[in-house]
């Protein structure tokens, strides 16, 4: 049993654990990874912080990494993305965890506090809050802290800042960039657990309905695609004109904001920026719009200019509140802003965190090995480790790939043979 920790409700345990092993039956890849570990324990003796998604996935990942050896503390990169049961779950596993679904903003940090209070060897962040926490103090006070791994891509525009004002004191492994992380995660993953909490929170039928994505970026890439899917006009709004023509070339609406907010049954922002949603765009929506986010942050949606327009606002359905408006209109805001497809629904598919998780597995074993020998910095997944993920999917998908012969390998080196 964890000897310290904070959760709503320890009796929940055995609910965690049903939902920690249905996981981990869609979590081929870090099964794998866990039962090497149990055998190599590259982790012995070192202790990690974690500040995720307290999830069924992230108990998994939880789980593999005390496998490997390691001590590990875990809080909630979220406020509502804990899953109670499964924080009980992990406790009752030998997992210190700290996070109760809608804590507040106190607590939250208070936290982030517990997990660094134990002097880490290793970070582990989604977002970038527990790298900010430690950095904000005194670099006399790191610590023993050697390295980390980075899961999102807010996460890393943060550390990349961080890294560009000389700042960051570790070496930080970018898990998002994975490809096997960003082409799948981000895309598939974000796609179609944004849609279920859209629908969970709100039971809307998408089909002939105008939805717009802010961002088409992998994950906006994936919520339009499965909007589409839905039967819903998908709209997609860019600033990067690359990213706007293929959203072009897909056969989407490409359009600014202030063009589409007048058109849109639903407004779902994915850019890991602030203010995506600012006050023209509430001025302008329709009566009715529903207003989401699925970045990691609530400030992709101007909240406070939301409030200053709101006359009166009610809670209607379980993550739906209602805003009207001086004017007579009404805004649906869902889950405060925060992520929807983990406060209104269950987060990314198993399957898909399989494979993020692996690389968070892998990549903090890397970091054990050879953490004293790497800069800080951000850096990237290594190779290898990409393409260990990738092979142990397809073999736990039961698909066989061809392999290059001696001569294929030689040509693609060589510059001597050309048009026949």
């Amino acid at each position: 049993m964890a000897d310290l920790f904070d959760v709503a409700d320890p009796q929940l345990a055995p609910q965690g654990q049903l939902r920690i092993d249905w996981a981990a039956r869609e979590m081929p890849v870090l099964g794998a990874i866990r039962r090497r570990f149990g055998t190599e324990r590259p982790l012995v003796g070192l202790r990690i912080a974690a500040c995720l998604h307290v999830t069924a996935e992230t108990a998994n990942l939880m789980l593999t990494l005390q496998a490997a050896g390691a001590e590990v503390q875990l809080c909630a990169s979220n406020p509502l993305s804990t899953q109670d049961s499964v924080a009980a779950g992990l406790v009752a596993r030998g997992v210190a965890v700290h996070a109760r679904r809608g804590e507040d903003s106190p607590t939250y940090y208070r936290h982030l506090e517990a997990v660094l209070a134990t002097s880490p060897h290793f970070t582990m962040d989604d977002g970038g809050d527990l790298v900010t926490a430690l950095h904000s103090r005194p670099a006399a006070e790191m610590g023993a802290v050697r390295g980390g791994t980075e899961e999102t891509t807010t996460g890393v525009v943060r550390l990349r800042a961080m890294a560009r004002q000389g700042v960051l004191r570790y070496p930080v492994i970018s898990v998002n960039d994975a490809q096997t992380k960003h082409l799948f995660d981000n895309r598939y993953g974000t796609g179609q657990s944004t849609i279920d909490g859209l629908i969970r929170a709100t039971n809307l039928l998408l089909a002939g309905r105008t939805l717009v994505v802010c961002g088409f970026g992998w994950c906006g890439r994936g919520l339009a695609s499965r909007a589409r899917g839905m039967g819903a006009q998908v709209v997609v709004t860019e600033v990067e004109p690359v990213r706007a023509l293929e959203a072009v070339m897909e056969g989407y609406r490409v359009m600014p904001l202030a063009e589409a907010a007048p058109l849109a049954d639903v407004i779902v922002t994915v850019t890991g920026d602030c203010n995506v949603v600012d006050r023209e765009h509430l001025l302008a929506a329709k009566d009715g719009c529903v207003i989401a986010n699925s970045g990691h942050f609530n400030s992709e949606i101007n909240l406070a200019a939301l409030d200053e327009l709101t006359v009166a606002v009610r809670q209607v359905r379980p993550e739906v509140a209602e805003h009207e408006l001086a004017d007579g209109r009404h805004l649906y805001l869902l889950a405060e802003g925060r992520l929807l497809n983990l406060a209104a629904a269950e987060g990314h598919p198993a399957a898909v965190m399989d494979m993020s998780f692996a690389n968070q597995a892998l990549s903090m074993a890397h970091l054990a090995a050879f953490s004293a020998e790497m800069s800080p910095g951000v850096h990237e997944v290594p190779a290898d480790i990409d393409a260990e993920v990738a092979r142990l999917k397809l073999e736990a998908l039961g698909v066989r790939i061809d392999t290059l012969t001696e001569e294929q390998r030689h040509y693609l080196v060589s510059w001597e043979q050309g048009t026949a």
